[in-house]
């Protein structure tokens, strides 16, 4: 009897399940794969290397174009005295003036004012130029000694008739050839502006001669024309009064 109790027992111990051990993981759910979201992931991530990848080859993409470094006027040309060239980015929707074609804009005038920093396009220039009402552009040849050194177009300047020596002018008044006397001392215009000077390369070097365009008054075209036909215009620069 107590053996078959002993041996019922034991029966009964080994019936009873054994607790899991210490680190053993308990059996999960097989996850579920989502193929649709996989091939999402995958689609954006080329979409974004293809933008990518365009956004470089467009950055490269670039021209060499003309920039205003200095304020042009109306009726004012660009040369390379008052611009530079900078690269941007092509775009065929605007008309950009190419490096290349710089030397072509010199011959063109401004329609309307032109600041500093500006990239200039094709739609800002025609062959006449937007002249200000009551204003008209002169051409005047200069010798050495009738110009300062540091003349450069945008100069606001004062026109003086001077005789053909460099000396002033009396205009047949009674004190010839003075220097003292009151044509030598009254401009023939008081304010000009100068546009378009001939670069130092254009200029004859023997000689020191210099073809420059100046903005005047009609009312002074006939008297500034008469004394530049006969050389005896002499320019100096004024400043400006302030804005």
């Amino acid at each position: 009897m107590k053996i078959q109790e002993r041996t019922g027992a034991g029966n009964n111990r080994s019936a009873v399940p054994a607790p899991a051990g210490v680190g053993e993981r308990l059996p999960t759910a097989p996850r579920e794969r989502k193929p649709a979201l996989a091939a999402l992931a995958v689609l954006l991530i080329l979409v974004g290397a293809l933008g990518a990848t365009v956004l470089v080859l467009r950055a490269g993409d670039r021209i060499e174009v003309v920039k205003v470094t200095e304020k042009v006027a109306p009726g004012e040309s660009v040369t390379t005295d008052n611009s530079k060239t900078v690269m941007v980015a092509e775009d065929t929707g605007i008309h950009y003036i190419k490096a290349s074609q710089r030397g072509a804009l010199a011959k063109l005038k401004a329609k309307t004012t032109i600041y500093p920093g500006t990239v200039v396009v094709g739609e800002m220039f025609d062959d006449k130029g937007g002249l200000p009402t009551g204003k008209a552009s002169v051409g005047l040849a200069l010798k050495e000694g009738q110009y300062p050194s540091t003349l450069k177009q945008g100069d606001t300047v004062a026109l003086y008739r001077v005789a053909a020596n460099g000396s002033s002018s009396s205009s047949g008044s009674g004190d010839k050839g003075t220097g003292g006397s009151s044509a030598g001392r009254t401009p023939l215009v008081a304010d000009a502006r100068v546009g378009l000077v001939n670069s130092k390369e254009d200029s004859t070097i023997s000689t020191g001669n210099l073809s420059i365009t100046v903005l005047v008054d009609n009312d002074d075209v006939a008297a500034v024309t008469s004394a530049a036909s006969l050389g005896e215009v002499a320019v100096a620069v004024v400043p400006t009064s302030a804005d």
